[in-house]
């Protein structure tokens, strides 16, 4: 009897997950629920288990589809049932994301589509842990070059040295830098240390010719833009970036 219940069970989540697949060719995700979703996604790395419980107790211990994809390897595998490839697919899906919404940028000039790069910067910083300061190098186009991350972990103008960014930026050829980082808190409100140290980029970067689009600040759902609140004194006015959702 007992043998006979696993395999009735078996063949069950084998149809539910042949159901998912089918029903994600016949109309992408439209109709899905996040947990649907997740189960959709777990077919892929667990074979022999039922995915509904483990997408349940996803959503239980992260309480939000968005913490999920934010969460560290380590945090996906303490959830009972989700092993390593199942942490490894879902840190995947976010990283690969974060690949598409990069090459979406090439080749284009950034100043006129900033919704590309806030798209980009939302994705990959919006839920990190700790802080990280990175430099967008455009060309003379305003094209992206290469983004760089030049530090990660508590932001002042003591440890972000504007000659690694002017480095970095002879290095690429770069003729203008947006400044980036986040606030882990998910409060974008700027500090007193946030804009001491765009005064100290902006001048650095204007004493080489270099034009500094913009020093943002990312949080969960917002962003704070120093050129909208007038901090940036190094950009022609024609190429002022408007940062605007």
């Amino acid at each position: 009897m007992i043998k006979l219940l696993t395999a009735e069970k078996l063949i069950s989540d084998r149809d539910h997950k042949k159901r998912l697949k089918e029903r994600f060719k016949n109309g992408a995700l439209e109709g899905f629920h996040n947990n649907e979703i997740l189960e959709l996604l777990l077919t892929y790395a667990v074979a022999r288990k039922d995915v509904k419980p483990l997408s349940a107790a996803l959503i239980h211990r992260f309480k939000s589809f968005r913490a999920i994809f934010d969460a560290s390897a380590e945090e996906l595998k303490a959830t009972p049932g989700i092993g390593e490839n199942a942490a490894v697919l879902i840190k995947l899906i976010k990283d690969v994301a974060g690949v598409y919404l990069k090459e979406r940028m090439m080749g284009k000039d950034v100043i006129r589509c900033p919704k590309d790069v806030l798209d980009y910067l939302n994705l990959t910083l919006s839920g990190e842990r700790v802080e990280k300061f990175i430099a967008i190098y455009l060309n003379g186009r305003n094209e992206l070059l290469a983004i760089e991350t030049l530090h990660e972990g508590t932001i002042n103008q003591t440890v972000v040295y504007p000659r690694k960014a002017i480095e970095k930026a002879f290095k690429h050829n770069a003729r203008a830098i947006i400044f980036v980082h986040n606030h882990p808190s998910g409060d974008a409100t700027p500090s007193g240390v946030d804009r001491q140290l765009t005064k100290v980029l902006d001048r650095a970067a204007l004493a080489v010719d270099l034009i500094v689009h913009d020093h943002i600040i990312i949080g969960k759902d917002r962003h704070f833009s120093a050129r909208e609140s007038g901090w940036i004194i190094g950009c022609p006015t024609q190429l002022q970036m408007t940062m605007r959702r």
